[in-house]
């Protein structure tokens, strides 16, 4: 009774693996991504090439290449473009709350002008109003810098997290020039396609 308990395991766990394999798609050759890499690698040798000197000096070929080997998961990809379209949409959000508060100044000075006919009291009353505008401005811009900083944080976490290399916290404007342009790259690389028969 175990023999044959143990034969018909044997023969649906074998039976598994079939249609597994037919569930997915074939994996590449590695003479394929091999091409591939040297592809992508020939593409951005010449992206680097188009930095300013100071910059090419900071992305060494080392970088590149392992750039090179993480997009092959064209994941990758779909991370970047999706981090870009969110930044997008903050960045509308933010300009617009900043429009508000230019807008809210406007109709407030516009609604002291038609109160207020004495000149000097509507003068008085405007230079109040320009002060606190003023710091309301500053308030809204403090708001959004730390909006940005934290939407480049999260950015470094995630493509930290998903491996790409170049990208880690940090806060010094170089570097963060540096994860720019790799950014830049990979969004390029991503509207390539890579036809292994030219």
């Amino acid at each position: 009774m175990e023999d044959t308990a143990v034969t018909q395991e044997g023969s649906s766990n074998s039976s598994e693996p079939l249609n597994e394999a037919e569930e997915k798609p074939q994996q590449p050759s590695p003479e394929f991504l091999q091409r591939k890499i040297y592809f992508l690698m020939d593409q951005l040798k010449a992206m680097h090439a188009e930095l300013p000197e100071i910059l090419q000096t900071r992305i060494s070929y080392d970088l590149l290449t392992e750039l090179a080997n993480c997009v092959l998961n064209e994941s990758i990809f779909d991370i970047v473009k999706a981090l870009m379209e969110l930044q997008h949409v903050t960045e509308k959000h933010l300009i617009q709350m900043r429009a508000q508060v230019e807008n809210e100044y406007e109709i407030e000075v516009a609604d002291w002008r038609a109160k207020i006919k004495d000149p000097e009291e509507l003068q008085h009353i405007l230079g109040l109003m320009k002060i606190k505008h003023t710091k309301k401005l500053v308030e809204t811009d403090k708001k959004i810098v730390e909006v940005l900083d934290q939407k480049v944080y999260d950015q470094q976490s995630m493509l930290q997290k998903a491996g790409v290399p170049g990208f880690y916290h940090t806060q010094s404007p170089k570097e963060i020039k540096i994860q720019m342009f790799l950014l830049d790259f990979i969004l390029r690389l991503s509207r390539l396609k890579y036809e292994p028969n030219k």
